[in-house]
């Protein structure tokens, strides 16, 4: 025997090393909220910058004065301690400013957000093994499909054994009590064969046995053996004649195994199968039917702008057949093509690139074919998915944006290298994956959408108000009140939305694509508008209208801001559908989440006065601010009407710089 690798330098070695080896690649949507949260964060903090600096300015110049509209300061009777406590109070207004910026309940929303959804999953045979791989699965665009199993593999070898037993009357146990084992050469994904040689306990003979793909089989074979049992010389025509057998099986979705021995030396000590000169023995045609759910789950797939790839080591013909009866590949798609993994293996990284996206199957792979595969699709920006079940799967499996595992025919390293477990081995459950993937990026959508209109609407009331009158109408309280509805309330509330069939009716978001669209913008900018336009005319002409002293008017402002968020909750339920009521008797959840927070909302206004600097308010003031709140409903209905274009903010800006 010669040894030429051992230990991390054999091929096996290799591919345990890249399993072995941590990555900790950011996803998309954690790369996208980073961004998204340093810009905000940024904003916060010019804003309150800003805020400290007019505040102090106003201060020192005696703009800003008390309720009796005395100057707060006075030149010849100042005090250090005066002094230091009015800084100090407008630090705080500035502090405060920068912790409702911020979006800290963000975090908290894709945690509740992804951890809702995992726990649901796993109901529906999707189990997720990392968090993240809920919302990435959302995103994903190129799901690469094993085909059926190796072989070699479990199944094929129970069909052979019970068709062995049923059709030809064999005696299994009795078979292997005749010969006993002498070396066992196992499956090879390169050579696509494995081989056995045994010695007969009556007669002492050594027989080699192969059994594996037909064409690499009937390869090596220079005999056969005809319908009487005789062995003869197989010649070019009878060559010929069973390539076309094997073609014609490929062609009907069967996967052609061949059978060969060899007689070989039983004095000799061999420790390598003899695999020239083999006699043929015959096929067997295994046909893997298409499970019925299948078909209808790729369509879906196809639907939602899901691309499904199909990896296979079957023979090219036998795997196009079986795609097409899966509808992977079809008559609509011309520019899709079938390709065998040494072709793809040949090319360059630039020409796999250019092609990546056309190819619909791969036959006769390796598993370092399906790793490239899987690179290069990431490296086009594609977020890519990879089913698997084998130990060579693991590859591409741990280099997937997800890797998805089967529960029941997967091997334990197979499950380790993936994110998702399907339980039930069945493809539909990928589309359920997917569809709650969706679900997730959604339901973070809306609470962005959500979050950024207060974040919006506070920043721009308090900095105007304290550019123009020296005091914000929201005192520090009142903001981190309304910062906790935000973050925790809103994140509860929002983040418990299942996922419906309208989720795979669109097509997938892509790696770069920002997380805040147009339709986003558009509803964020109307209702943040909205609310800055009443806020501010309460704030200036609120006394002379409502005929209210400065605190009841200001216990108004916060009130109404805190009920806007209420009644712009249900507005961020629904991003582009004008109904934001459907389904919300179904989400327990979010109800109770509306009803706490009105309950507390309350609570502030009517029984902690002292503390959230408020006064208690008449049923007016409160019919009032209930009307201006409500009055997000039909805004949030009518501004759906205004179309929005294709192309982003984030597009049209990058488009420009490159210009």
């Amino acid at each position: 025997m010669l040894v030429t690798a051992v230990g991390t330098d054999t091929l096996w070695g290799e591919m345990m090393s890249s399993i072995t080896k941590e990555t900790v690649e950011p996803t998309p949507l954690q790369q996208r909220l980073e961004r998204l949260t340093s810009s905000i964060g940024k904003i916060g903090v010019a804003v309150a910058v800003l805020v400290f600096t007019v505040l102090t300015a106003r201060h020192f110049t005696g703009s800003t004065k008390d309720d009796q509209g005395k100057p707060l300061f006075n030149k010849s009777h100042v005090t250090f301690d005066a002094l230091f406590s009015s800084l100090v109070v407008i630090f705080q207004q500035a502090v405060t400013i920068i912790v409702v910026a911020i979006p800290e309940g963000l975090p908290l929303a894709v945690t509740l957000t992804l951890a809702f959804s995992m726990k649901r999953m796993v109901k529906e045979n999707a189990l997720v093994r990392r968090l993240s791989a809920c919302e990435t699965m959302g995103s994903v665009y190129k799901p690469d499909n094993v085909s059926p199993p190796e072989i070699t593999g479990s199944p094929t070898e129970k069909a052979l054994l019970s068709w062995a037993v049923a059709d030809l009357g064999m005696d299994a146990d009795a078979l292997k009590r005749s010969c006993k084992v002498l070396h066992v050469e196992a499956f090879n994904s390169d050579k696509k064969r494995s081989g056995v040689m045994i010695r007969d306990n009556a007669t002492g003979g050594v027989v080699a046995h192969w059994k594996g793909a037909a064409e690499m089989v009937l390869a090596n074979c220079s005999m056969y053996v005809d319908t009487d049992g005789a062995a003869r010389q197989l010649g070019v025509e009878q060559r010929r004649n069973l390539e076309k057998v094997i073609n014609d099986m490929a062609v009907g979705s069967l996967r052609c195994i061949a059978f060969a021995y060899k007689q070989l030396n039983s004095t000799t000590e061999q420790s390598k199968i003899d695999d020239d000169g083999l006699t043929l023995l015959g096929f067997v045609g295994l046909k893997d039917p298409c499970r019925p759910e299948v078909k209808a789950a790729i369509e879906a797939c196809t639907k939602a702008g899901v691309a499904v790839k199909m990896v296979t080591g079957d023979n090219i013909l036998t795997a196009r057949a079986i795609a097409k009866e899966c509808g992977i590949i079809s008559s609509n798609d011309p520019s899709g093509i079938v390709i065998e993994g040494h072709e793809f293996r040949a090319m360059s990284p630039e020409q796999q690139l250019e092609l990546v996206d056309r190819i619909r199957v791969m036959a006769r792979s390796l598993p370092l074919d399906k790793l490239a595969l899987v690179q290069r699709l990431k490296q086009k920006g594609h977020v890519v998915a990879v089913t698997g079940d084998g130990t060579n799967d693991a590859p591409a499996l741990k280099e997937a944006d997800v890797g998805l595992s089967m529960g029941v025919q997967g091997t334990e390293v197979a499950k380790e290298s993936s994110d998702i477990i399907i339980l039930d081995d069945n493809f539909d459950t990928v589309v359920t994956a997917t569809r709650w993937g969706r679900c997730v990026y959604s339901n973070i959508q809306k609470f962005i959408q959500f979050q950024l209109t207060v974040n919006v609407a506070a920043l721009v009331i308090n900095f105007v108000s304290a550019i123009t009158t020296g005091k914000m109408p929201l005192t520090t309280v009142q903001l981190l009140w309304v910062n906790l509805i935000m973050d925790t309330m809103g994140a509860l509330a929002l983040a418990t939305d299942t996922p419906t069939k309208a989720l795979m009716d669109r097509p997938p978001i892509g790696r770069t694509a920002p997380l805040i669209s147009n339709a986003m913008w558009r509803n964020l900018a109307a209702q943040a508008a909205f609310q800055i336009a009443v806020l501010l005319a309460l704030q200036y002409r609120g006394r002379d209208v409502f005929g209210t002293d400065e605190k009841s008017n200001g216990t108004m402002i916060f009130n109404a801001f805190v009920l806007c968020q209420v009644f712009n909750e249900f507005n961020a339920r629904e991003i582009e559908k004008k109904n934001v009521f459907a389904g919300v008797l179904k989400n327990k959840m979010f109800l109770v989440i509306i009803a706490v927070t009105l309950v507390l909302q309350v609570v502030m206004v009517e029984v902690l006065t002292r503390f959230a600097g408020t006064k208690r308010l008449g049923l007016g003031q409160w019919g009032v601010c209930l009307a201006i709140a409500a009055v997000s409903w039909p805004i949030g209905w009518a501004v759906k009407f205004i179309p929005v274009p294709d192309r982003t903010l984030h597009d049209i800006l990058t488009r420009r710089k490159s210009s």
